[in-house]
């Protein structure tokens, strides 16, 4: 695509067309960025907004859920860059890397629901960190 016709979408985009709102929000020890792997393994809290709690109905631990976020601290992107920020590595597409600095910074992770008390979840697999707004939650 032409940088043209990028600039021609990109300018097209209306902020105010496309809006969510957290449900909630993750809690767990990493303020800043960590490695992935570190992440994935540590145990990590989604608190619920309160009037939510409702839909959690049927869900239970050791059910796979879908945990859709925000990446709140993401500023820019690149549609090409090194994986993981590591510059011996080539660059790839951005579409193909699970990084953070994207056209929409959006992510998506598969979690192991651990358990459930009252409008918190706590999960494993998360890599999102701390404060990271939560967008929706469905099952894997």
């Amino acid at each position: 695509m032409s940088k043209d016709r990028r600039k021609e979408l990109q300018n097209r985009r209306d902020p105010q067309a496309i809006r969510f709102q957290a449900i909630g929000y993750v809690e767990n020890e990493f303020r800043e960025s960590t490695k992935p792997d570190t992440l994935t393994a540590s145990l990590s809290r989604i608190v619920l907004a309160a009037d939510l709690v409702e839909g959690l109905s049927r869900l239970e631990p050791g059910m796979a859920l879908l945990v859709i976020f925000v990446f709140h601290r993401s500023r820019g992107y690149e549609l090409l860059q090194h994986p993981r920020g590591d510059r011996s590595r080539p660059k790839r597409g951005v579409f193909s890397l699970h990084s953070p600095n994207r056209p929409n910074p959006i992510g998506l992770t598969r979690v192991e629901l651990l358990s459930i008390e009252g409008n918190v979840l706590t999960v494993r697999g998360l890599d999102a960190l701390d404060g990271t707004p939560v967008l929706d939650l469905k099952p894997a």
